[in-house]
């Protein structure tokens, strides 16, 4: 199982960024699919949902009207567009992959991809 994240950079506050996250060796279209996100000295924060068809989606107050997050389940991938940057997103964002299939939970994580917004 994987889960690769990429498309963090730096960029200056209000700008944009397009993060991507590639995903193999499970069935993508069974999960939802999160974006997360931990700043130095703060507790990993859920950023973005969305449901395992998509078309139903949840996001942090702090990002609403600004993130955007989608899938392609034909490319089994997941995308947190970002837009209107702030100093405050700098942080790692991880990509999250869930399916609750009760008793199990099924859950795997990326590495991360680093953002930056500073000028």
């Amino acid at each position: 199982v994987q889960l690769v994240e990429s498309g963090g950079g730096l960029v200056q506050p209000g700008g944009s960024l397009r993060l991507s996250c590639a995903a193999s060796g499970f069935t993508f279209s069974s999960y939802a699919m999160s974006w997360y996100r931990q700043a130095p000295g703060k507790e990993r924060e859920l950023v973005a949902y969305i449901i395992s068809a998509g078309g139903s989606t949840n996001y942090a107050d702090s990002v609403k009207g600004r993130f955007t997050i989608s899938r392609d389940n034909a490319k089994n991938t997941v995308y947190l567009q970002m837009n209107s940057l702030k100093p405050e997103d700098t942080a790692v964002y991880l990509c999250n992959a869930k399916r609750r299939d009760r008793p199990w939970l099924y859950e795997y994580w990326g590495q991360g991809t680093q953002v930056t917004v500073s000028s």
